[in-house]
């Protein structure tokens, strides 16, 4: 085989450009005779593929191959074999591949004849050196178990949900044949994949008696259990392997807390990725989808590029991209590549346009990208302002169909995917941020005409959007957390405004019982606000929060990649019966980014990008006792380590040679900073910035400790939730004995309505002021232990 990858030439919109592959062959060459054979398999362009059933041939009718073989010999000459009319076809014992069915090898097949080739007219100036990264087998992962299920299958546990394929050896007896079905889950403890919907995920292979190892070559799966059929002898585990297969990229980024459910929450975020960026950023590896939905991978991009070096990978799809807009007048396909499906043009989803190029350029401070993609991104915002100037030139977008906040929770309608956020609102809020960015793209790139145009129309739109939204007091009035969140992050509202909105936020998150109600769109970006507003802790307890709808009820119960749904997997164990429910999918993994820039407090600046100059604002939260976070950046290696100590923070900062880093360390008063154990006020020119302590640091190490100006260890109170009291044997015991009545309502929908004091009030519930007054003073008395864990869900 030449080379490592799989799935080549890749996927691309092959009727604008098909890439080419390299590959040095030297040492598959010997003296003498040589043959060179090409497999050839159904793929994209001709195979079954796209949503809903899928389609066939969409950029092709049949098989072709192009190569030309280079080899220069000793003396200088050159000699070109060149694919041509002189080669024979022959058929292969790969009966069918199908990257959504699977496959059929049969290996007793003999093909009896040769057929001569058909050479086709081809455009050669289609041809492309190749943009996309080898798709290549990157892990190894054991089986853990056989299990004997109920229905008396045979099925493979590999402990991790994954895409790619298992390699196995068959030693079965000429003509007997052998299947192997590939699923996220198990149901009622069998195997289950309803939720691939039309995809078949299978291998079979007819054995011709002779001891193989064996993988699919055209197709490939995303599983974490596999059934065995057909298999006559006992099954050895040591004959399977699960190799795992993605896009090449260097992994960047590490964090690790004393948290361990937290730790499970990135790690199946980094399984997600892995999973998902498959030649292009796909929404899922196992369903009949697998597309490179633009929603998706805009919202997910700032966590990627923490996560793994995807400059080239982004670059490539943004390349796509820019080849689907050109013949579509400037409007963004709702997947890239489309397969040439109509669609398109739905706010959040298209602004993957100007979105991950400017993320891509903040990460890596490459100026290429924004060369490659300012076509692009220009497309798609006069695109947008034509559909604006369309209906009056209002600076708002009220036209079009959009997916909105995408499986939000809030929807007048539970059924609805779409969410309760007014789409013409989050249109319009997307409307100005694409053309914000294209007006920042313009002014790095010197177009200082382009620059204070889309500037200018970018201050029309906000104002626009403030008339419409806004009442004259201010008052924002949507009163959705996503309309709460855009506004903030986008910076749509009045400076005056600004901190009533967020305070508004936090009325609608307690409202909410302080449950997510956000979708694609509100996710990656509420604890983001949050935290810029001065509201950290909540930031911190939606993230810590392990019942449903959070971040970590898919991990308690037993996840690990992220889920398509909040409750893609209902709490006794059954699946979620809507038809669209994947296991693996990586928008909600969003948080991630969260993490690095404000758990951990790594911040790029928008003026020496790349990470040349760097903010760490690192902000602990007394819940977590420690957090190590390690990032390879473009400009070196930054670290930023915490701790909570024996009521001290004690941090450890580290920022790579050539570059200096501001460091803002909260809660800390300027004496008390102590850094590499002499005071920082006699190292470096520090300053008091309120309750924060500020110095621009060059490279170096930093190992800084300070007792901060507040406490950052807790004690119980009467104002948290009565579950939060219940889960911890002590606090227990004081609510059973105080306050019996408000006990008897653990568990119930009363417990999730506010904080035991605020029931307590309430009328219809009778507590003696005196055993309240005794409680409080009891629970004051108990420190709030952090890094405490919820018990797993057992629902198998």
């Amino acid at each position: 085989k030449a080379g490592q990858e799989y799935l080549t030439p890749g996927s691309n919109d092959y009727d604008s450009w098909l890439q080419t592959q390299t590959y040095d062959v030297t040492e598959l060459l010997k003296t003498g005779d040589n043959q060179v054979a090409l497999m050839a398999g159904d793929g994209w362009a001709i195979g079954n593929f796209y949503f809903e059933g899928g389609s066939d041939k969409n950029y092709a009718d049949n098989q072709a191959v192009l190569m030309d073989l280079v080899i220069t010999y000793e003396d200088g000459t050159v000699e070109v074999i060149a694919t041509d009319n002189t080669w024979t076809v022959q058929e292969s014992q790969v009966l069918f591949s199908s990257l959504y069915n699977g496959e059929v090898f049969d290996a007793t097949f003999k093909s009896i004849q040769d057929y001569p080739v058909k050479v086709i007219d081809f455009d050669y100036n289609k041809l492309e050196p190749r943009r996309s990264l080898p798709v290549v087998v990157q892990e190894e992962i054991k089986p853990i178990e056989l299990i004997h299920t109920k229905a008396g299958e045979l099925v493979l546990d590999f402990g991790q949900n994954m895409a790619g394929w298992v390699r196995f050896t068959c030693r079965e007896p000429q003509g007997n044949s052998v299947k192997l079905q590939y699923g996220e889950i198990l149901q009622g403890g069998n195997f289950y994949r309803d939720n691939l919907r039309h995809a078949k995920a299978e291998y079979i292979y007819t054995a011709d008696g002779q001891v193989r190892t064996l993988r699919p070559h055209f197709t490939y799966y995303g599983f974490r259990y596999v059934k065995l059929t057909g298999f006559t002898g006992e099954i050895d585990l040591a004959d399977f392997v699960a190799e795992v297969a993605y896009s090449e990229m260097e992994d960047t980024g590490d964090i690790t807390t004393s948290n361990a459910l937290i730790n499970r929450l990135i790690q199946n975020t980094v399984w997600g990725q892995k999973s998902n960026f498959f030649e292009v950023p796909t929404d899922c590896p196992q369903r009949d989808e697998r597309l490179g939905w633009t929603g998706d991978a805009q919202v997910f991009s700032g966590t990627a590029a923490f996560q793994m070096d995807v400059l080239a990978f982004f670059s490539k799809f943004g390349y796509d991209m820019g080849k689907e807009q050109a013949k579509a007048d400037g409007c963004v396909p709702f997947v890239v590549p489309s397969f040439k499906k109509p669609g398109g043009g739905s706010c959040a989803w298209a602004d993957a346009a100007t979105i991950i190029p400017w993320t891509m350029y903040l990460m890596y401070g490459d100026i290429a990208i924004l060369e490659q993609q300012y076509g692009s991104m220009k497309a798609w915002a006069d695109y947008i302002r034509r559909q604006d100037d369309a209906t009056g030139a209002i600076g708002l977008w009220t036209t079009g169909f959009h997916f909105g906040d995408w499986l939000a929770l809030d929807a007048d309608d539970p059924k609805s995917p779409i969410g309760g956020t007014e789409t013409p609102f989050i249109a319009s809020c997307y409307y100005y941020y694409s053309t914000l960015l294209v007006a920042k793209a313009a002014k790095v790139l010197g177009f200082t005409n382009d620059a204070a145009s889309y500037e200018i129309q970018a201050g029309k739109i906000k104002a626009a959007i403030i008339r419409e939204y806004y009442t004259p007091t201010g008052r924002l009035a949507l009163q959705n957390q996503t309309a709460y969140v855009l506004v903030l992050a986008f910076d749509l509202c009045k400076p005056e405004d600004k901190a009533r909105v967020a305070a508004d936020l936090i009325t609608r998150l307690k409202r909410d019982k302080e449950y997510l109600k956000t979708g694609f769109v509100g996710t990656p970006l509420i604890c983001r606000v949050l935290s810029e507003n001065g509201y950290h802790d909540m930031a911190c307890k939606l993230l810590l929060n392990d019942e449903c709808p959070s971040w970590l009820y898919p991990v308690r119960m037993g996840a690990t990649t992220i889920w398509e749904r909040w409750n893609s997997v209902m709490p006794d164990g059954s699946m979620n019966p809507e038809g669209m429910n994947s296991l693996n999918h990586y928008s909600y993994g969003s948080i991630v980014e969260w993490m690095y820039r404000y758990m951990a407090g790594i911040n790029p600046v928008e003026d020496a990008p790349g990470f040349r100059k760097a903010v760490i604002r690192p902000q602990p939260d007394y819940r977590m006792s420690r957090l190590d976070c390690t990032f390879k950046s473009a400009a070196g290696t930054y670290v930023s380590n915490w701790e909570i100590a024996g009521g001290q923070l004690e941090y450890l900062i580290k920022i790579p040679f050539n570059t200096q880093a501001q460091v803002i360390l909260p809660d800390a008063r300027l004496e008390d900073v102590f850094c590499n154990e002499e005071n920082l006020a006699d190292l470096i020119f520090a300053e008091q910035k309120g309750s924060t302590v500020s110095f621009t640091a060059p490279a170096g190490i930093y190992a800084i400790t300070y007792a901060p100006t507040v406490p950052y260890e807790r004690h119980y109170s009467l104002d948290l939730k009565l579950d939060e009291l219940m889960n911890t044997p002590e606090t227990r015991a004081i609510i059973e004995a105080e306050l019996s009545a408000i006990a008897a309502m653990a568990g119930t929908s009363m417990a999730v309505m506010g904080s035991v004091n605020h029931m307590a009030h309430m009328p219809f519930i009778q507590v003696d002021p005196e055993h309240l007054k005794r409680a409080a003073h009891k629970l004051g008395q108990i420190k709030i232990k952090p890094d405490i864990l919820p018990p797993m869900i057992d629902w198998q």
